[in-house]
């Protein structure tokens, strides 16, 4: 199954694009004996209107003309469940199981995700309840992908 990650904003060169390209790039490694291949980062732009509302339907819209029309879809939001590691392993890899292609996965602007972007994923998954800049989710995601990869393939990288 190939993860693109979408995501609202650019994540600037320093320390934070550096981690989350070493968890990508671990990730990219590990993940295809496991059948999850990392495809690629689509950043877009923030939306600059003047409200809330608007901005986040703009960015929705723009990551929905960006989407493949049937990758599966996971909306990071903070409102979303909050799966442990083995958990978020275990829906990686049981939809590569059940032989889904693409996987899509997105990190809104500062505002969120618009509802109607909401309602369509498959999955909304939270890192917690505390709110995270958009870079340190870059980062969050990167490594628990690849620690998927360590739980499904039993690598002690995760311990329990």
């Amino acid at each position: 199954m190939r993860v693109t990650i979408y995501a609202v904003g650019r994540l600037k060169a320093g320390p934070e694009r550096d981690l989350s390209a070493r968890y990508f790039d671990r990730f990219s490694k590990t993940g295809t004996s496991q059948g999850l291949a990392f495809n690629r980062i689509v950043e877009l732009p923030e939306s600059r209107a003047s409200n809330s509302a608007t901005r986040k339907r703009e960015e929705c819209l723009a990551l929905e003309k960006a989407l493949a029309a049937d990758s599966l879809l996971i909306v990071l939001d903070e409102r979303g469940k909050t799966p442990d590691s083995n958990q978020f392993a275990e829906m990686l890899g049981a939809w590569c199981d059940a032989g889904k292609r693409d996987l899509a996965i997105t990190i809104g602007g500062a505002d969120g995700h618009d509802s109607a972007l909401l309602e369509r994923a498959d999955a909304v998954i939270s890192f917690g309840a505390m709110t995270w800049p958009h870079q340190l989710v870059r980062i969050l995601l990167a490594e628990q992908l690849y620690r998927a990869t360590t739980i499904l393939a039993g690598h002690p990288y995760h311990r329990n």
